[in-house]
């Protein structure tokens, strides 16, 4: 229904958007819920997300925007005021005010960039507080929180920072059920203020509180310091005002510290930038943000575990080039938080994607490779410990974590737990001092020009081979008889290239092949003929041959259980034995195009994508007359170098 329908009068805002405007409904999505009340205490923060500049009069057309962070950068999602209803009551969040709209119309934008209202059932308060502010989020596990952490939490709400907080459920039976301290399991909470107190009664006596909210609206804490409880009566009345402390059922609660840390489990603190929370001082934080993806096959290796493929993971270059300025334990070290973000996950779960493990590890560069813009290859990793990793590998939207590690040059591995899982991801790094952090690509380039083949009136012993071969098949197309070594037509085409082939190959042990396809061979000839005529010579076969033979012997290498075809994840070792450098996107391509479904590449396919690459890298040669890596090209041409290929 639209609100106009559902009540007189209706109001985008009542009085100033605050943390009671939030009632969750029939919908699972405290999380967000939680996040939304904790954004309510900073105007600046909300009214990017929900513009002010909003009503149902003034101006108004049927649609509300609204602003959220999404992986990287900032959108706009357009809704209209039509919500879900039944019995002309909102099913989802509503107001405590039956006329006021913003909390409901904010939750359809946050559904309508998910996919849907469903995709918003379960989740992290951290998610929804990043997706607000697109800061970072730190945990905290109570078990193992710093001393300082009353501290920490009083000085990330003076900065803005956005809080939650839950209790774990060990049996998922038993999510958001309640206590009989009136606290909820597996909920969600929002921390919205961090107090200490002087006790009138108790002379130089103090007592350290937190106020949090439940997204409900309703059941709270029933413990000390919750509403109407005795300890109130130790404060006077200033006090009371200070903490605006109201006896009404509407979700929100104070009760002390030293509860707070023995009931919850778990805190998460969003950063608006991940500022030392242990540090008095305020700095600057430069950030680098960095997009990628694990291609089944190519680039989704998995974690240390699987040592022949973790090192095909996307690897980033991070450099740290300055210390921080003021360490407390005059460790000389730079101070950076790294955080690893799966994305699209919740929008895709109605398509079966659930949250993948994920986590990172990073290792110390040698100094000898600083610079260094190359892939870190197998035997790099498994000669070397990693000098940091995550704290855990966890099936969460986002791991984090901050480290201190010495000047120097590192590679950053992010990875899923196992291998060949497919998925994008974002890759955040924020450091307080000038460092820098980029994917590795190499330089996309051939070893060496690759020439036309030249014909030549000598001919060797191996020539000698091959002609016999010729004869028996490049005869005169009107006698069926063969011809002399001087034959004008001694020539083959495609289907005769692939009897010859599969002929020679079928006596070779030790290469598993169904034979080459008529479409290698055309490919093969198209490579090797330079008169246009899709046929070649003997002095063209014998190089096509030479050809064969070298990137036969870089095959077999790889084809470590003597199957005759190598893993898709060898192919980035195998084209670089042959003499081309790609970069990730490239060799995902490859993958994608000449790997089976079990992520296998045969020789057949494996000739074929090299007899790719060298007609490609020829044919660019030819046209970049400058030599600056630039080619242009009109229609007619890019056809003829396409088709034919």
């Amino acid at each position: 229904m639209q609100s106009e329908e559902i009540c007189d009068n209706p109001q985008f805002i009542v009085g100033g958007a605050s943390r009671t405007d939030i009632c969750q409904g029939d919908l699972g999505d405290c999380w967000m819920l939680a996040a939304i009340a904790s954004l309510t205490l900073n105007d600046k923060l909300l009214y990017r997300i929900v513009p002010q500049e909003q009503s149902f009069s003034e101006g108004y057309a049927g649609i509300f925007h609204f602003q959220f962070w999404h992986y990287g950068d900032w959108v706009d999602v357009v809704v209209d005021d039509r919500i879900p209803t039944f019995n002309n009551q909102l099913v989802f969040t509503k107001s405590a005010e039956r006329n006021e709209f913003w909390s409901a119309l904010l939750e359809k934008a946050y559904a309508k960039l998910h996919g849907s209202y469903e995709a918003l059932k379960g989740g992290n308060t951290a998610e929804a507080m990043e997706d607000f502010t697109g800061g970072v989020t730190e945990f905290y596990e109570m078990t193992e929180a710093p001393k300082e952490l009353y501290k920490i939490m009083k000085k990330a709400l003076q900065r803005g920072s956005l809080m939650g907080c839950s209790i774990d459920s060990l049996v998922p039976a038993r999510f958001e059920t309640r206590t009989t301290t009136g606290l909820v399991k597996g909920h969600a909470y929002s921390v919205t203020a961090v107090e200490e107190c002087k006790q009138s009664q108790q002379k130089e006596s103090k007592v350290r509180l937190v106020r949090l909210r439940n997204p409900w609206g309703q059941v709270e804490w029933n413990g000390p310091w919750s509403d109407n409880s005795k300890e109130w009566e130790t404060l006077s009345k200033g006090e009371k005002e200070k903490l605006q402390q109201q006896n009404a059922e509407d979700g929100e609660f104070w009760m002390s510290f030293e509860d707070f840390k023995k009931n919850y489990t778990k805190i998460e603190i969003c950063n608006l930038t991940p500022d030392a929370l242990e540090d008095d001082k305020l700095h600057k934080w430069t950030v680098s943000v960095n997009e990628g993806r694990w291609v089944r096959g190519c680039s989704a290796g998995g974690c240390r575990n699987y040592p022949d493929t973790f090192w095909t993971n996307p690897q980033y270059r991070l450099r740290l080039l300055e210390e921080d300025d003021d360490s407390e334990d005059n460790e000389v070290a730079c101070t950076f938080v790294v955080a690893l973000m799966q994305k699209n996950r919740r929008r895709e779960r109605k398509l079966g994607a659930n949250l993948f493990t994920i986590g990172f590890s990073i290792y110390e560069v040698p100094k000898e490779m600083h610079g260094n813009k190359q892939h870190m290859q197998k035997e790099f990793f498994m000669s070397s410990t990693s000098k940091a990793r995550s704290r855990a590998y966890i099936n969460l939207r986002e791991v984090t974590q901050r480290f201190r590690l010495s000047r120097g040059e590192y590679v950053i591995i992010p990875s899923t737990y196992e291998p060949h899982q497919e998925g994008e991801f974002i890759l955040r790094v924020f450091s307080e001092k000038r460092n820098t952090s980029e994917e590795i690509e190499n330089r996309i380039e051939a070893d060496h020009p690759v020439p036309a083949p030249a014909s030549t009136g000598e001919e060797s012993e191996e020539d000698q081979q091959f002609l016999s071969i010729f004869q028996q098949i490049a005869g005169d197309v009107s006698t069926g008889e063969p011809l002399s070594a001087g034959g004008s037509q001694m020539e083959i085409s495609a289907n005769e290239l692939k009897d010859v082939l599969n002929k020679v190959v079928s006596k070779q042990k030790d290469i598993h092949t169904e034979g080459f396809s008529r479409e290698s061979c055309r490919s093969m000839i198209a490579l090797m003929d330079m008169d246009g005529k899709g046929r070649i010579n003997l002095q063209e076969f014998r190089q096509l041959w030479n050809k064969l033979k070298q990137w036969q012997g870089i095959f077999k290498q790889y084809d470590f259980d003597h199957t005759g075809t190598i893993s898709s994840y060898e192919m980035r070792n195998t084209i670089n034995d042959a003499g081309f450098r790609l970069n990730n996107q490239l060799y995902d391509i490859i993958t994608m195009r000449y790997a089976n479904e079990n992520m296998n590449v045969d020789f057949d396919s494996f000739v074929s994508c090299l007899v790719r690459l060298e007609g490609m890298f020829r044919a660019f040669q030819a046209f970049d007359q400058g030599g600056d890596g630039n080619i242009r090209l009109n229609v007619l041409e890019w056809l003829q170098l396409t088709m034919y290929a």
